[in-house]
C-alpha cells in the first residue's frame, strides 16, 4: 500500500470571480474546496490532505473545513501556485511516497482519476491528468498572425491531480526557487529538471472554475451525475 497525500492548492484571490473567492464559492450547496477535497479524502490511501489557504484564513479557517476529517491539515500560500504548493509540500510528512498537487478550483475529480495518477507515481514517474484536444489549435504571433497549425493529435489538455514521487517534486521545487524559473503546472518544473511525466486520462467534466459561468456549468455536470447513478 502506498502512503500518498495531496496539496491543494486553494490561496487564489479570485480576481476573475468579480472578487469573490473561488475555492469558498457555493457549488450545489457545497464550498467548491469541499467538493475538490472530499474524492482524496474518500481514497484509502490518501493519509494528509494539506490545503494551502490565502494566509489571512489561516488562523481562523472555514469550520467545514478543519471539522471534516482529522487528515486535513491547513498551510499559508504563497504569492503564486508556486509558492502555495512548495508551502503544503513542507507540511507533508518525510514518509508520504506520493504527492498529488490538485488545484482546488476542480471541484469534480474523481477517485477514478486520482487512482490513475496514484498508480503511475507509485512506478517512479510523474503523472499528469489530462485529456486530448479535439479543438484545432492555432499557433500565433504578437500581431495574432497565425504561424502554425499543431497536430492535435499529440496533444491533451492538462488537468490536476498532478503526482509525483515526494522526492522528484521536491527536487523540482528547490531547482526552480535557485533558477528562479517559473511555470504554470507542476509537471513543467519537473519536465525542466529532468523527470519523466505521463498524461493519464483525466475527464472532461474535470473543469476549472474560472469565472461565474463555470459554476453553472459545473452544476449542470454535477446534475447530469446525480441523474445518472443507479
Amino acid at each position: 500500500m502506498i502512503r500518498a497525500a495531496a496539496a491543494i492548492a486553494a490561496a487564489g484571490s479570485g480576481t476573475r470571480m468579480g472578487g469573490v473567492q473561488k475555492q469558498y464559492a457555493e457549488l450545489a450547496g457545497e464550498p467548491v474546496l469541499l467538493r475538490a477535497i472530499r474524492p482524496f479524502l474518500e481514497h484509502s490511501e490518501i493519509t494528509h490532505v494539506v490545503v494551502a489557504l490565502p494566509p489571512a484564513d489561516v488562523a481562523s479557517p472555514p469550520s467545514w473545513l478543519v471539522g471534516v476529517d482529522p487528515r486535513i491539515v491547513v498551510a499559508a500560500g504563497g504569492a503564486t501556485r508556486t509558492d502555495s504548493v512548495r508551502a503544503a509540500l513542507k507540511a507533508i510528512p518525510a514518509d508520504v511516497e506520493v504527492v498529488l498537487i490538485h488545484d482546488a478550483a476542480r471541484p469534480l475529480v474523481t477517485r477514478a482519476v486520482i487512482e490513475r495518477c496514484i498508480r503511475v507515481a507509485a512506478t517512479g514517474l510523474g503523472a499528469v491528468a489530462a485529456w486530448p484536444l479535439t479543438d484545432t489549435v492555432k499557433a500565433v504571433d504578437a500581431s495574432r498572425r497565425i504561424v502554425g497549425t499543431p497536430d492535435r493529435e499529440h496533444l491533451w489538455s492538462a488537468q490536476t491531480p498532478q503526482a509525483f514521487p515526494r522526492a522528484m517534486i521536491v527536487e523540482a521545487l528547490r531547482a526552480a526557487a535557485r533558477s528562479g524559473y517559473v511555470a504554470t503546472d507542476d509537471a513543467a518544473l519537473v519536465e525542466r529538471y529532468g523527470g519523466t511525466v505521463q498524461v493519464v486520462e483525466g475527464s472532461p467534466d474535470n473543469i476549472k472554475i474560472t469565472c461565474p459561468e463555470d459554476l453553472r456549468i459545473a452544476e449542470a455536470l454535477l446534475a447530469l451525475r446525480g441523474s445518472s447513478a443507479p
